[in-house]
């Protein structure tokens, strides 16, 4: 999302908040009924937040979160209002029950989401069976952002289209298979496009971890022979790992992007 789940969380009290108040004030002051004062609200929403929310522009998903739950808190409002006093119909507590608990359990994801299962959560919910905890938040793998800006995007469609003219041929794996927490040393080999091993590059890189960016690993490789070169890692944990790897050598850059995988357990000989 474009704004933490603090804030969000934050942006929306404030503006419930606002819409008791002022339905309070109608109802109070000017003796509007509840049923009026809730709908005077739910104008207000759209004639205040939406001009708001396309000037600043917060994000899709923000946006209708605000909307949903500001318009569902004025609609309850004036069914709350309208029946002061009176007996409730089933039908219309059922509908204010209904969406006070979708914009708890919203809250509740959102609020995981961003801390992850902490507090009273982590005391209801039964304890790991691995000594590891599981991360629950998942801010997720970002390598690059071409795609949010066309220029951006031209830039790396060039940068395709300059690689595929070097013709440099690119070659990478580990020693052996990586097992977490054992050290293993990665090697990548450059040729050119006449088989001539590619010297003197700076060739650098990033294992990004997909569920979590904070585990992500950068390196930088030496050059232990013409046109090889190595790195000595420890993997942190086990499973599937995206690579990219940046070679420059001059005003050259050549990128290549790849998957790999490590084991949770060293191999027992057959």
């Amino acid at each position: 999302m474009n704004a933490s789940a603090s804030s969000l969380l934050i942006e929306i009290g404030i503006g419930l908040l606002a819409e008791v108040l002022l339905f309070v004030v109608m109802t109070r002051l000017f003796r509007m009924a509840g049923k009026t004062a809730g709908m005077i609200v739910a104008l207000l929403v759209l004639l205040l937040y939406v001009p708001y929310a396309i000037l600043t522009w917060p994000g899709a998903d923000v946006f209708a979160i605000h909307l949903a739950i500001l318009l569902t808190a004025a609609y309850a409002l004036g069914i709350v209002g309208g029946n002061v006093g009176r007996r409730w119909h089933l039908v219309p507590a059922l509908i204010v029950g209904f969406f006070t608990l979708v914009i708890a359990t919203n809250i509740v994801f959102l609020g995981v989401a961003e801390q992850g299962i902490t507090g009273l959560f982590a005391r209801l919910l039964p304890q790991p069976r691995a000594a590891q905890v599981v991360d629950s938040r998942f801010p997720g793998t970002v390598s690059h952002d071409f795609q949010e800006k066309e220029a951006q995007y031209n830039r790396y469609l060039h940068q395709v289209e300059t690689q595929q003219a070097r013709g440099w041929r690119v070659r990478k794996g580990w020693q052996f298979k990586p097992v977490v927490g054992q050290p293993a040393t990665f090697i990548v080999s450059v040729n050119d496009r006449q088989g001539a091993p590619v010297t003197g590059a700076a060739v650098d890189g990033r294992f990004l971890r997909p569920s979590n960016s904070r585990d992500d690993i950068a390196f930088a490789m030496n050059e232990v022979a013409p046109g090889e070169y190595r790195v000595a890692l420890q993997m942190p944990l086990h499973g599937l790992w995206d690579l990219v790897l940046q070679i420059r050598r001059g005003d050259d850059l050549h990128e290549v992007r790849a998957q790999t995988s490590v084991s949770e357990l060293a191999e027992r000989p057959s």
